[in-house]
């Protein structure tokens, strides 16, 4: 469907009825969703008042997609993240980013889609998700070698590295490997516990 040079506008009534003035029909939130998806642009006003409300009615579609089964797209951690920056002094860069971001995506996806299907035909979406995996355990195993680091600066004056902890001996030449041992091992339970099939 093409866009239309205007925006369609809808008035939003106290018994919070959606009416579409371009058909002269009431419409509900799951008809908003399909206008946006056929690319068609609005603009939702509150009957009573006038002001703009297009915002807040966004919201409430994308609360909707959301609450369908198997229709999730926004992860609990992103969602954490976000309320985070209510208020906080990065907020006035969060919306110029998303934007940014998501427009970037939507400029390739079908780029994007093309070429995964050649590449990897049925399973493409798969292997997409391995190489997520793969680049978030190579971002675990490079924040995890800081970490040995991390925690000797977090420790108090009085606890110094000369002196051990009880029941064990000063630091050796092997204790580096043992620690990357360690770490591999860490490395392999949090390859279980996020589903890997290496």
């Amino acid at each position: 469907m093409t866009k239309t040079e205007e925006p369609v506008t809808i008035k939003k009534y106290a018994n919070r009825r959606l009416y579409n003035t371009g058909t002269s029909t009431y419409v509900t939130l799951e008809d908003l969703a399909a206008m946006v998806k056929n690319g068609e642009d609005f603009v939702v006003y509150d009957a009573k008042g006038g002001e703009d409300i297009t915002r807040s009615v966004l919201t409430q579609i994308i609360f909707e997609q959301e609450n369908k089964e198997g229709q999730n797209l926004l992860p609990i951690t992103f969602l954490r993240q976000l309320i985070r920056f209510y208020g906080d002094s990065m907020q006035m860069l969060v919306p110029r980013y998303l934007e940014v971001s998501i427009d970037s995506l939507t400029r390739e996806q079908e780029k994007f889609r093309r070429q995964m299907a050649q590449a990897f035909g049925v399973g493409a979406f798969t292997s997409l998700e391995e190489q997520v995996r793969r680049n978030m355990e190579m971002f675990e195993r490079a924040f995890a070698m800081f970490a040995p680091f991390a925690r000797r600066e977090g420790q108090s004056e009085t606890q110094s590295e000369t002196v051990p902890e009880p029941g064990k001996s000063p630091a050796k030449a092997g204790d580096f490997d043992e620690l990357k041992r360690q770490l591999e091992e860490m490395q392999k339970k949090v390859d279980r516990l996020t589903g890997g099939n290496d």
